[in-house]
């Protein structure tokens, strides 16, 4: 169904269960921009809810000059590429803007128009008039050299150069856990936090080659990531992408010979390559980065994004034996049983460099997923049961357990069935409160589960605005077939760490005591709030089904010779020789207000009833 509004033209389209619904074949436009979003679950029954039409205004129909459309990171739907049409040429609404998003307009717009308006330059002389006009078309073509950006201007400015520097001296090395640099925010909430660009500087290694796990790339901007000497060293994408967007991929690679790709499986239905990891290969040894950021620019402007990184890792020994370097948390044979289960040549080369490094210092465990149905030992391999084992043989029971709260943060969230008995509240509520060998028949109904996602009033009022609920999907379908799940949530609020106006596209889960100033254990993930990312339970639990990659690192307490991780009251200005875990929002969370349920339910209401109030349609739409 079509209807026509003062925003274009919109097309509607409805879908039975999702079980039984095939992705949409994209279309072959070469000429769109190919941007996906972060969709880190099993998709919904609608793949497509809005496909705007886009109409050229009169100004742009006039305009003779080109614009050229931005380097993307390839997509497999049509769905998909109509996301990043409301990305870089949004609906434009000028009714009760958010107040961070008017500020940012009046300001940035009064900037291009001093650039550009000829009335407030003084009447030239009829001699140099000619001269101006040879000078006119050189600054229009500046501007126009990118389209709009839902995040205003100042989203192509490049950040100072302070920006970048980063004081080694600053960063917490006890657990190496990072929080990414945000623009717009206070310069102290930036000190000990990392950017692309300081990861892969000579600050960290003198580097020979790289890989990159991720689920989105924008190749040109990764490309400029790179500092000039390390710009043309070979990298290896590790993707999941298939037939259009895949060609579209290997498109945007084609000035760059030095880039070379690895395709990973998928399987089964609905699965996606969702790890995030980089492996970098130095004169002086290697590194790993596990961390929850696309390779796009968008991931590194002004969303709270997480990682690990690891000690530079030296070469073992000539004639090292092949169990040489392992840490007392078995962290390099489990990250060579995770690349190996991609049953890729490509990494081959990369596998033998890991067993001839010493990753012996690691203090963390790896937690991943691969698709696959898994039965017997090895269903304690992969997803939340590779958690509950962890938890069980590496954790010991506190005192009044029971009382100790499950917080589970997150960007996107899946089909959980048609109440919390189905999978939330279950196994896997089974295997977050798992502490030590002791086996609960039940979960305790005492022990509270705390999930926070971002609220509407959340986003509107975020640094990017609206725009921002792009990377926080939560399909409309999902949501009405489990209204019961809203009683969980938690607003996002992140004062200790100056994120409270960026939106959050890390992941984290953790058993916090009652008084939220301790910790039993953390995981910073890849993995949303979804079967599909964490595996589910099947033939009367005997066998688990994974549909996709994730990649994630768990810090247990045993592993540092404590009890328990105190929860940093002052993470920014990060300091070395704090003891306190960096958790990267505000303890306690704040449950979600009438209101914001309210707004939340009525995004829903406004859908179920075709009406567009853009605000909200954009806020959970923008990326169907």
């Amino acid at each position: 169904m079509s209807q026509d509004s003062q925003h274009g033209k919109w097309t509607i389209s409805d879908s039975e269960d999702e079980d039984n619904i095939i992705p949409p074949t994209p279309q072959k436009d070469s000429n769109k921009p190919s941007i996906k979003p972060d969709l880190e679950r099993k998709p919904d029954t609608v793949t497509t809810f809005f496909k705007q039409e886009r109409k050229l205004s009169p100004k742009r129909n006039e305009d003779t000059h080109s614009v050229k459309e931005p380097s993307a990171p390839s997509m497999g739907s049509e769905a998909r590429k109509a996301a990043h049409v409301n990305q870089t040429l949004p609906v434009k609404y000028e009714s009760h803007p958010s107040p961070s998003v008017k500020r940012k307009r009046e300001t940035e717009e009064a900037g291009w128009n001093l650039s550009s308006s000829d009335d407030e330059t003084p009447p030239p002389a009829p001699k140099k008039e000619p001269k101006k006009s040879d000078v006119s078309p050189k600054k229009k073509k500046t501007e126009d050299k990118r389209p709009p950006s839902p995040h205003g201007t100042s989203y192509y400015k490049e950040e100072p150069a302070d920006f970048f520097e980063t004081n080694l001296l600053s960063m917490n090395d006890m657990y190496r856990f990072y929080l990414n640099k945000v623009t717009g925010i206070p310069k102290k909430f930036n000190t000990g936090a990392l950017h692309i660009k300081d990861i892969l500087s000579p600050m960290f290694g003198t580097l020979k080659e790289s890989v990159q796990f991720n689920y989105c790339f924008d190749i040109p901007w990764m490309v400029e990531q790179y500092p000039p000497e390390f710009r043309d060293k070979p990298v290896i994408l590790v993707h999941g992408e298939k037939r259009e967007s895949k060609a579209r991929l290997i498109e945007q690679a084609k000035p760059y010979p030095h880039i070379r790709f690895c395709q990973a499986k998928l399987d089964i239905a609905f699965g996606t390559h969702h790890t995030k990891m980089m492996l970098l290969w130095y004169e002086e040894g290697f590194r790993v980065i596990i961390l929850t950021s696309n390779l796009i620019r968008a991931d590194w402007y002004q969303k709270t994004q997480g990682m690990w990184m690891s000690p530079l890792y030296p070469r073992l020994p000539e004639g090292s034996p092949g169990t040489a370097g392992e840490s007392p948390t078995n962290f390099k044979s489990d990250l060579l049983e995770y690349l190996e289960a991609y049953r890729a040549p490509e990494l081959a080369e990369w596998i033998d460099r890991i067993k001839q490094h010493d990753l012996s210092e690691t203090r963390v465990y790896l937690i991943g997923s691969t698709p696959g149905r898994y039965q017997g030992p090895a269903m304690e391999k992969w997803g939340h049961l590779r958690l509950r084992k962890l938890l069980s043989e590496h954790t010991k029971p506190v005192l009044n357990e029971e009382r100790w709260h499950v917080l589970g943060q997150f960007s996107s969230i899946g089909s959980m069935g048609l109440d919390k008995t189905k999978w939330l509240a279950a196994e896997f509520q089974r295997t977050l409160t798992t502490l030590g060998k002791a086996r609960k028949s039940l979960t305790s109904p005492e022990t509270q589960m705390l999930l926070v996602y971002p609220s509407v009033e959340n986003v509107r009022t975020s640094l990017e605005g609206y725009p921002a609920g792009g990377s926080l999907p939560y399909s409309i379908q999902t949501a009405q077939k489990q209204l019961w799940l809203h009683s969980y949530f938690h607003g996002w609020h992140a004062d200790v760490t100056g994120r409270s106006n960026a939106m959050p596209h890390i992941k984290t889960y953790m058993r916090v005591s009652p008084d939220y100033t301790q910790l039993a254990w953390f995981l910073v993930t890849s993995a949303n709030l979804s079967k599909a990312a964490w595996g589910a339970l099947e033939k009367n639990n005997t066998q688990i089904m994974v549909r996709s990659y994730e990649l994630g690192v768990l810090y247990l307490p045993s592993a540092f010779n404590m009890s328990t991780f105190p929860v940093e009251k002052n993470v920014f200005p990060a300091s070395s020789s704090s003891k306190g875990f960096p958790v990267p929002f505000d303890l306690p969370p704040q449950h979600y207000s009438s209101k914001e349920v309210f707004q939340l339910l009525g995004c829903f209401e406004i859908e179920s009833h075709r009406v567009s109030w853009l605000p909200w349609i954009l806020l959970f739409y923008s990326l169907f």
